[in-house]
């Protein structure tokens, strides 16, 4: 057993590209990856962070305000996730009437 921490995250895929991440406190930053440890601290350079509404502070609105070179704490980070290569998939749990598990 080795006696070095090694981080679960393989963030080396993601240097100088872009990535999303998601604090505590649900504030949502998007930049590109500079560095970062084995603690998850990240650093973000051309940083931007996605303005929350006002009525529902979970929610983001289209306003963004320009932060520019950061560093988000690890203990603060909740997720991350690259800005390219993602796509959203239709919900395989949703029973389609028409579909094949009709009748279940």
């Amino acid at each position: 057993m080795s006696s070095r921490k090694e981080t679960v995250l393989d963030l080396a895929k993601f240097i100088d590209k872009g990535v999303q991440v998601k604090l505590t406190g649900g504030r949502q930053v998007t930049g590109t990856l500079k560095g970062y440890d084995q603690l998850l601290n990240l650093v973000l350079d051309e940083a931007v962070e996605s303005l929350r509404d006002t009525d529902d502070p979970l929610k983001t609105t289209d306003q963004t305000r320009r932060l520019g070179l950061i560093v988000c704490r690890g203990t603060a980070v909740m997720l991350v996730s690259p800005t390219d290569g993602t796509d959203e998939i239709p919900n395989p749990f949703i029973i389609q009437p028409d579909g094949p598990n009709e009748g279940l």
